[in-house]
């Protein structure tokens, strides 16, 4: 689509952009002032009618009334501002309205038991949820009228302290938001509406972010992170490390977080295998599989084959070893299939260690019994499974463990970020675009494949070893073909050959349902449906690499838009 089609699309709504901008924020104000409900559903975040309760703690996350109150200042501010893609900015928070309010008015109306909780029999009516939807829509349709012009990117040179200053604020950010969203609602509360709450933050966050994204903060923060590489991985090391002092230091949530912090080390893994070298695996887990049984066997459980206890570095290793040897045997194949020829191979693979450790192949896997009594890790007397205490503060059980899968997500990242930008992740991105032509250029692609599935299978596998002492028991049922396509989606839900985007995946592919138990049967429909429409509007995933945006946004490298760049003569000639 040329630039001339694109301004010639949106020139009906162009003299409509900022009226209904004005209009869609003045409404979604009113909303978050209207009654929502016209009985009172409880004393929390839906109060009687009009009650406002714009500041329940944490009012960032629980007041739906304050996200709208919010989102409509910003949209009116935007719509007079002269911002860089005022469009993009203002569309993203009518999205980010929209959301709030048809979750809201949804969730209200299925709870409250149909349209009697909008719409009484005396006459009375809560028009806050309609109000508010109609807010969002003006206010989508506003930004189509106002343009569509690409992410500015900025030019704001900052001296090194207000860069740390920014990348601290930023940071402490997320880390309040993590905590907030995760201690409300969700398992285990007596509220109600818990679920509703959190898609309510979620709809919220997401249309601030596409916003700042809009104005070209996120890329601008994201470079300076990068130019400031070392302080930031101290920051979020911080941050995650600081995770159970706050409202998500519970046993619950610590044993969520270090579940996800497993499989993000693995999904790092895979994004080698994957994002990198563009090749197909759909029987990853076998290799934590791997990882985990060799560690087990180790670790001195009463029904480990070898009756030989290592102590738990020595048995990681080994693990590690062992699955990088399977992986390399593994992509042995790969110098003569690609592609969905690829896929079999692995999938097969797969389905081979899974049929071998059900079957208790060689009396190692220990079959449908599993491996059990698998003896928890201890460090100076303090086993990893129990609570801890510093000073007054009191830690929950399986801290220890969070703190070590934090450390061990750092080290898969810091491994992937230095193969990235070596010859041999160059290697591998260049046999990702085109192989022959890679081959051409004098790159051996069939060592550097075989690599490929080497490095990963270890960096699984030594997840597989820690996943093996924390949960205590190694089955089959933990490595089956569900969990590699789970593994799959997280690395392009994050956006492939992405550094965090592995982590912010399984992060989300583990905290969503979780946190949608609330909706019982719906969830995974829910769950499903999110997924699907990320990937229809930001098939580049949610962190990508630059390059992937260049290629699935439509973008070039510098962040304009392939179908506006101008041509020389020549070209136009041409």
């Amino acid at each position: 689509m040329s630039t001339v089609d694109s301004s010639a699309k949106r020139s009906a709504l162009a003299p409509l952009g900022k009226p209904f901008a004005i209009a869609g924020g003045v409404l979604a104000i009113v909303a978050a002032l209207l009654p929502w409900v016209t009985f009172s559903l409880n004393d929390g975040n839906w109060p009687d009618k009009s009650t406002l309760q714009f500041f329940d703690a944490p009012f960032l996350v629980t007041g739906f009334r304050w996200h709208l109150l919010v989102l409509g200042v910003l949209v009116l501010i935007a719509a007079f501002a002269p911002i860089p893609s005022r469009g993009r900015v203002v569309r993203a928070l009518g999205w980010g309205v929209a959301l709030v309010s048809f979750v809201n008015a949804a969730y209200i109306t299925v709870k409250g038991g149909g349209l009697g909780a909008i719409t009484a029999l005396d006459g009375a009516t809560a028009f806050g949820g309609v109000v508010g939807i109609v807010a969002g829509v003006l206010v989508i349709l506003a930004g189509y009228g106002i343009g569509v012009e690409p992410v500015q990117d900025w030019n704001v040179k900052v001296s090194t302290p207000v860069a740390y200053l920014v990348l601290l604020v930023s940071f402490g950010a997320v880390l309040y938001a993590v905590a907030a969203m995760l201690t409300t609602g969700g398992v285990g509360t007596a509220n109600p509406y818990a679920g509703a709450i959190f898609l309510s933050f979620l709809g919220f966050a997401a249309g601030l972010l596409a916003a700042l994204s809009g104005v070209g903060f996120v890329r601008w923060l994201s470079a300076l992170s990068e130019q400031h590489r070392v302080f930031s991985v101290i920051v979020l090391a911080a941050c995650a490390l600081l995770l159970p002092f706050t409202e998500a230091g519970n046993e619950y949530w610590m044993t969520v977080a270090a579940n996800i912090g497993i499989y993000a080390a693995t999904a790092i893994g895979l994004n080698i295998v994957v994002g990198l070298a563009g090749l197909l695996d759909l029987g990853y887990v076998a290799f934590m599989g791997i990882g985990a049984l060799v560690a087990a066997n180790f670790s001195g459980a009463a029904t480990a084959h070898f009756g030989i206890t290592l102590p738990f570095p020595v048995a990681a290793v080994i693990a590690a070893i062992v699955a990088g040897i399977f992986g390399a045997v593994v992509g042995s194949p790969t110098l003569r299939v690609r592609g969905d020829y690829l896929a079999i191979v692995t999938l097969a693979f797969g389905e081979i260690f899974t049929r071998s450790a059900q079957n208790n192949i060689g009396g190692i896997t220990n079959g449908s019994n599993a491996i059990p009594g698998i003896p928890a890790l201890s460090l100076f007397g303090a086993e990893f499974n129990r609570s801890i205490s510093i000073g007054a503060v009191k830690l929950p059980a399986g801290v220890l463990y969070y703190i070590l899968i934090v450390l061990l997500v750092a080290a898969t990242m810091a491994v992937f970020a230095n193969l990235k930008f070596s010859r041999i992740g160059r290697a591998w991105i260049a046999i990702r675009e085109d192989e022959d032509a890679a081959r051409a250029m004098g790159i051996r692609t069939g060592k550097m494949k075989i690599l490929a599935f080497l490095i990963g299978a270890m960096l699984a596998g030594l997840a597989g070893a820690v996943f093996a002492h924390k949960n205590g028991t190694v089955s089959y049922e933990s490595f089956k073909f569900l969990e590699s396509v789970t593994l799959l989606a997280a690395v392009i839900l994050g956006g492939m050959g992405s550094i965090p985007g592995a982590v912010l995946g399984a992060a989300l592919l583990f905290v969503l349902p979780e946190k949608l138990r609330d909706f019982e049967e719906y969830r995974l429909m829910i769950f499903g449906l999110a997924l699907i429409l990320i990937m229809r509007f930001r098939p580049q995933g949610l962190i990508p690499d630059r390059h992937r945006r260049a290629e699935l946004a439509n973008e070039d490298v510098g962040g304009a838009p392939v179908d506006e760049v101008h041509v020389g003569p020549k070209e136009a000639k041409a």
